[in-house]
């Protein structure tokens, strides 16, 4: 995942490295790649998440709105973690292509199940 270093994913958005989707049926029919971006739910690991929510600091709103900020700006950090696998759904994501791999980005609010592999060992 190194690679992916350079990669600074804003907000409550997710990268997702999606999952092989079906490209053969149950009786041995190969699907054409169009089946599956039809589909409405997909599937993929999480490889990098955003800093989440930002919180609005009430105290600095009385500030002029030029000003330079004088905290650090908080966030509400996302549900989702690295290596949690996450069903979410297609019609949200945006696909893109870095360094000859497909990646997907998506809201959290997209997501509708998350599989922590932690939480399946307890």
């Amino acid at each position: 995942m190194a690679k992916l270093d350079k990669i600074i994913v804003i907000g409550d958005r997710l990268l997702i490295k999606p999952s092989e989707g079906k490209d053969k049926t149950k009786s041995g029919l190969y699907l054409p790649p169009t089946v599956s971006e039809k589909e409405e739910v997909q599937s993929g690991y999480v490889v990098k998440t955003g800093p989440g929510y930002p919180v609005p600091d009430i105290k600095s709103m009385d500030d002029e709105p030029w000003s330079p900020p004088k905290k650090e700006i908080k966030y509400i950090p996302l549900q989702a973690k690295l290596g949690d696998f996450a069903i979410f759904l297609r019609k949200s994501a945006i696909e893109i292509e870095y360094e000859e791999e497909k990646y997907l980005i998506i809201p959290q609010s997209a997501i509708l199940v998350l599989i922590r592999e932690d939480f399946l060992k307890e």
